[in-house]
């Protein structure tokens, strides 16, 4: 035998579904990006030791310089990584992941490093932040180019 619904337990129920289905959504991955594929963009995003020498060995290639624009920058999602090229022949990177709350920083434009989750901001120059909510900085990741790429220094 079934109770009769009641307002009272019609509203209780309401609330319990209210309240799970933003929780459950918040549990899966929403994340549509290939990883494999670079993202570039108009600006860079910088704040590691600059690569301007060029040498030969070392490890594989994050990026080909070419592919990384002068005031611009490319977002390397496999890699979570951001290079930049502020100045012609001055590479750098920095972590992807934004300090608010760990979301893949999604573009760089104007010299800033956009994170798509809050809208935190970067400074493409040294991965300061230059507005909020993240109240650190990206961290610098030392970078070289060698043989024409961008590679871990």
């Amino acid at each position: 035998m079934t109770a009769p619904l009641t307002r009272r337990r019609a509203l209780s129920g309401a609330a319990t579904l209210g309240v799970s289905v933003p929780l459950l959504a918040a549990c899966g991955d929403d994340s549509d990006t290939n990883a494999s594929d670079p993202v570039t963009s108009d600006s860079t995003p910088s704040s590691s030791a600059p690569a301007t020498e060029t040498t030969t060995g070392g490890g594989a290639g994050l990026v080909a310089t070419s592919e990384v624009p002068v005031d611009g920058g490319v977002v390397l999602a496999s890699e979570e990584l951001v290079v930049t090229q502020p100045t012609a022949g001055q590479f750098k990177a920095f972590s992807a992941i934004c300090t608010h709350q760990g979301c893949l920083v999604g573009s760089v434009s104007d010299g800033t490093i956009t994170c798509p989750c809050h809208n935190s901001m970067f400074s493409a120059a040294d991965g300061s932040v230059t507005g909020g909510p993240a109240s650190a900085p990206l961290p610098a990741v030392p970078v070289k180019v060698t043989d024409g790429q961008v590679v871990r220094a």
